[in-house]
């Protein structure tokens, strides 16, 4: 019996003795088979080829990036937080091995491990045993679980206050239950948002931008943004990072709501000459 990855994805499933026929998370319309057909391995595989290595680094201040090289799966950065007492591992990244465990033992392991959205799943249950860390999923995306296990936390609601400070706020958009981590301690008590790619950071570290699906290009609706930089404008944040290694650095609210209503317009043909 193995836990088998997806190697497109790299979100791990329950045990079987056979690869399974398909990806649930791949076959959907946000995500993607690859074009070389269906593919998987394990942890245990990847430990043992010895090519993957996910390093534990300095973001800022109490926040520390977690990143796996060479890129596995989606390639997503994960975040460690550092809160009073209490740290937070955002987001997932599939490989964990002992230099992993060690380094983040190092910090003070982890107390509790939260999740954007299923993109990022990952290995989580891995994670979560290995830490005995309670695992909290928006209860609106508890259909995309692939590996069950009794750290699992599903939460519902609009808000959830892990501890002082460290807020999880479900916006919705790229997935129902899709959340974001409110650090209110963050960037000198300036409030730094953890965002994944519910909230997305484009290329110029300017604006931000907002899809259903990312790899198949579709857009959300213009409601549904509008909906969201309205709950975003209650928050209070000066910087965004988002999970391929962009950051806001300043005035990152003002982004957002500016980068929502241009791309209301895009949608309602306002930036458009005919």
């Amino acid at each position: 019996m193995h836990n088998y990855i997806c190697k497109t994805c790299g979100v791990q499933n329950e045990a079987t003795l056979h690869e399974p026929s398909s990806c649930s998370i791949c076959k959907e319309e946000r995500q993607y088979v690859s074009s070389k057909g269906q593919s998987w391995t394990t942890l245990e595989a990847m430990v043992e080829s010895g090519n993957y290595k996910t390093e534990v680094s300095v973001e800022e201040e109490n926040l520390y990036r977690v990143q796996t090289s060479p890129s596995f799966g989606i390639g997503q950065t994960a975040y460690l937080v550092k809160g009073k007492g209490y740290n937070v591992l955002w987001d997932c990244v599939t490989y964990i091995d002992e230099g992993t465990i060690e380094a983040i033992q190092q910090l003070g392991g982890i107390d509790a491990i939260a999740l954007s959205h299923p993109h990022y799943y990952s290995t989580q249950v891995e994670w979560a045993e290995t830490f005995d860390a309670a695992l909290y999923i928006h209860e609106d995306d508890k259909k995309w679980v692939t590996r069950s296990s009794e750290k699992i936390v599903y939460w519902s609601g609009d808000t959830l206050e892990l501890s002082e400070g460290i807020v999880l706020q479900r916006i919705g958009g790229h997935f129902k239950g899709g959340t974001i981590l409110e650090w209110k301690e963050g960037n000198q008590k300036q409030g730094v948002l953890l965002c994944g790619d519910i909230v997305r950071i484009v290329a110029d570290r300017d604006w931000v931008s907002f899809m259903y699906s990312y790899p198949n290009f579709i857009p959300l609706p213009g409601a549904t943004v509008e909906r969201i930089a309205q709950r975003m404008e209650e928050l209070n944040f000066n910087r965004i990072y988002d999970a391929f290694n962009r950051v806001i650095k300043e005035d990152a609210s003002e982004s957002v709501q500016r980068s929502a209503k241009r791309y209301v317009d895009a949608l309602n043909g306002v930036l458009f000459q005919t």
